[in-house]
Parts: structure tokens; sequence; C-alpha cells
């Protein structure tokens, strides 16, 4: 317990010292800047461009200049008020009536999402302008001229061909990727949703919305037991998927076992069939009019709901093996090629020692199988965990008692979908994917650095 106090007291030390060293660093190269540079390098702070015109460089002062006449121009025409509306979310509200067009709470956000998007290119662009002109002065009093215009723009497809190739496309990741998934955070703390959606003005409400999740009576208790669920499920399914599908690829690689294309054609085929396709056709099969029940009546028996409203334990476990038949092959193909990558030799060697089947699959299969396959089975477990379509084909549209507008064999990303596109509660959907997020991102990230693809790197190599 000591070691542990101490090692961790430790490591806060050298942290405060490597962050007190890289700041007076920080602070020690803008003294020197502030001391060494020009006037025209200095004017660049205010005008961009005016440096590199005083030491030549035209085309590039032309850029810069412009880069910055846009940016003025587009804060004046709309950039501070999509500012000032992302935080105010608009204050004048809509009226058909006496003719009032009124803020849109929701564009609003958009646009000061993308407003701030804009500023931060704005600032690296700047940042970038100012250590260029500061490198021209250097260049220039140690007798180096400026690059022609020609070899600037080849430099672009031949040193720096990965900023050209990589410009466009982290543009577009920044409008359509970065500028949703913020919206869908920012959300979370709105009140949007419910009666309160445009015409009607949208406001912050902070960390409101996680508190109704855990103490208001309408939320709390059904998203404590989503989640119980939700963890179990995950748990259970990868652990199932992983070991049936390797159990499964360690049977076809032995040598005894004849036909092995064959018998792998079967799984590969269940893979190949569209996965809603397979839970509908489960659903049908063990419905009241399913085949299953048929053969039930025929044999005297009275028909099962096994998917019904009271049915929560053979839901569960339909669940589980139906998502274990979709699942498996991939984990079997996955895992048959990982095996034929191994060492013989070190079978052979356990095997004279006196090391019994399960020792030899314990001690050198397994450790060798999680070290190649743990980002995957991590992937297995998010993807499990997020795996709206199982129970919504098999079993969705219903709503159990003691649940708000849920059953119990719902996950968080169906209980997310049922408040947020059926019943309007944004605002609790935003909230719940972030809590999505934030236990997907942490056990993953936990139980990756705990494992041997991280810790063990060079024991494979």
């Amino acid at each position: 317990m000591d070691n542990i106090v101490r090692n961790k007291n430790k490591f806060f030390k050298n942290n405060v010292t490597k962050k007190k060293k890289n700041k007076e660093t920080k602070t020690k190269k803008i003294t020197e800047f502030w001391k060494k540079s020009s006037n025209p390098v200095k004017a660049s702070l205010v005008l961009m461009g005016i440096g590199h015109l005083k030491y030549k460089c035209f085309y590039k002062a032309i850029i810069y200049f412009m880069v910055e006449a846009l940016m003025i121009t587009y804060m004046i025409s709309r950039g501070i008020d999509d500012v000032i509306g992302f935080f105010t979310l608009g204050v004048v509200k809509a009226d058909a009536w006496a003719r009032i067009e009124g803020d849109d709470s929701i564009i609003m956000l958009l646009m000061g999402i993308f407003s701030f998007i804009v500023i931060t290119l704005f600032v690296v662009i700047y940042i970038q302008c100012i250590k260029d002109a500061y490198r021209l002065q250097l260049d220039y009093e140690n007798g180096k001229k400026c690059k022609t215009f020609k070899k600037f723009i080849a430099d672009f497809f031949d040193t720096k061909f990965h900023v050209t190739a990589l410009s466009l496309p982290v543009i577009g990741v920044c409008i359509f990727n970065v500028l949703p998934i913020v919206f869908m955070i920012l959300i979370a703390f709105t009140n949007y949703g419910g009666t309160i959606v445009p015409p009607e003005l949208i406001d912050w409400v902070g960390v409101k919305n996680f508190q109704k999740l855990l103490v208001l009576s309408k939320f709390g208790p059904t998203f404590a037991k989503i989640l119980k669920w939700n963890l179990l499920w995950a748990v259970l399914s990868t652990t199932l998927n992983y070991f049936a599908g390797l159990g499964l690829a360690l049977l076809l690689n032995k040598k005894c076992v004849k036909g092995k294309a064959f018998w792998r054609a079967f799984p590969v085929l269940a893979y190949a069939i569209p996965g809603f396709i397979t839970l509908l056709a489960f659903k049908f099969l063990f419905s009241y009019g399913g085949p299953i029940n048929q053969i039930i009546v025929a044999q005297g028996g009275k028909a099962i709901g096994f998917l019904d409203l009271d049915a929560k334990i053979s839901s569960r476990i339909i669940g589980l093996f139906v998502n274990c038949w979709i699942s498996v092959p991939s984990i079997m193909l996955l895992a048959t090629g990982h095996l034929s990558n191994m060492d013989k030799t070190l079978f052979e060697a356990a095997k004279i020692d006196g090391a019994g089947r399960f020792a030899r699959f314990w001690k050198l299969t397994m450790p060798f199988m999680l070290f190649s396959t743990m980002p995957v089975l991590l992937g297995q477990f998010i993807g499990n965990f997020n795996n709206f379509g199982i129970f919504y084909f098999l079993r969705g549209g219903l709503y159990n008692k003691g649940y708000f507008l849920a059953s119990d064999t719902d996950l968080l990303i169906n209980w997310l979908y049922n408040l947020s596109i059926d019943n309007n509660y944004y605002c609790i959907g935003a909230a719940i994917s972030l809590v999505i997020f934030i236990i997907t991102s942490a056990i993953s990230l936990f139980i990756y650095v705990k494992s041997p693809s991280y810790r063990e790197e060079d024991t494979f190599q």
C-alpha cells in the first residue's frame, strides 16, 4: 500500500514538474521572439502578410492577407452574431399571427459550432503565419532567399503532399463529423425536446438532464435497470461469441476433421446473410404461429410466448444465442487466420513436458489469441453494447410495466431511440448517448491498457 501511495505521489510530482518546465519553455520562446523579431514580423500580429511582404515573399503575403480579409468579412457579416447566438440560443420567439419570424435555436446552435470551427482554423493559420514570418526573418539574416512561387507550389506535390492530400478531408471531417458530434453532445445540456421545440426557444440547462437520468422518478429507475442489463448483455454476448468462435476455429483446425472447407461454409453463409433478415427469421421462428410452437402444439402442448411481453428470461436468452449465431462466423474466420500463425513447436514442447490439452490451451493458445485479437474483441464489446438491431427486430415496440418507454430487453441505444425518435425527448436521448460514449470508452481503454496487446507487445513479436 505504501508503494502505491509513493508511486502515486511521485507520478503527480513528476507531472507537475513537467508542466512547469513546459510553461517556462513556452514563456522563454515568446520572450525571445518578441526581443529578436523585426518590426514587420511584429506588424504581422495585426495585419497578416506584412512580414512576408518585407522579406519579398509576395505570394504568401497575398494568401495570408486574403485569409485575414475573408475572416474579417465573415465575422462582420455573421460570425459575431453566430457566436453570440451560440450562448443565447435566441431571444425573439416566432409568432406566425404577428408575422414575427423569430430565432431558430437549433440553427443558431449549429451555426455557433460552425463559427467556432472557423475561428479555430483561422487561429491555426494565424499562428502559422507568425511562425513563418519569423522564420523568413532568420533566413534573410542568414543570407537565404524566399522560395519562388513555383517552388512553393511544387513542395505541395512533393515534400508537403500530405498537406495537399489531407486538407480537404480534414475540412470535410470538421464539417460533417466533428460538427454533428459536438452538436449531439451540446444538445445534452439543453432542454430541447418534448414541447420545447422550434418555434419555442431552447435554453441551456447545464447537467440537469443527467440529474434526471439518475434521480427523476420517470427516468431514474428505468436508466438504472437498463444500464445493468446493458453491461451484463455486453459482457455475456462478447464472451459467448468469442469463445464459441475460437472453439469452432480450434475444432476445424484439427487434423482429424475431414472436409474442413465444407464445414466452414455453413457459418460463412450465416455471416453472409444480412443481420436484420436473420433477426426477422428468428422472430418468426419463435412467434406464436412459428415452426417451434407448431411442433409444440402438434405434440399436445400449449403455445409458448418466447418473445411475449412477460417473457423476460426467454427473450434475453434467445437474444444472446441469435447474436451468437450472427457474430460467431466472423470470430471463427479471424481466429482461424491467427491460429495458423502460431508456432507449433511450443505445443510439441509443452506436450513433451506433460502439459494437458487444457493447460496448453490456457497457457499458450489464449495468451497468443488475446494478444492478437484484443482490439477486435474490444470492438465486439462496443458493438454488442450498442447493438440496436438485435432486440429492435426481435421484440421492438413493447413497453413493460416499471419501465418508462422501454422493455426489459431494451439496451440503452434502444431506449435512446424510443425517447428521441418516437417521443421527442431529444435532450435526454443526447444525455444517454454521452453516457454510452463515456462508459464504452472508459471500459475499453481500461481493458486495453491492462491487456497483453499493450503491456506485452514484444512477447509475441
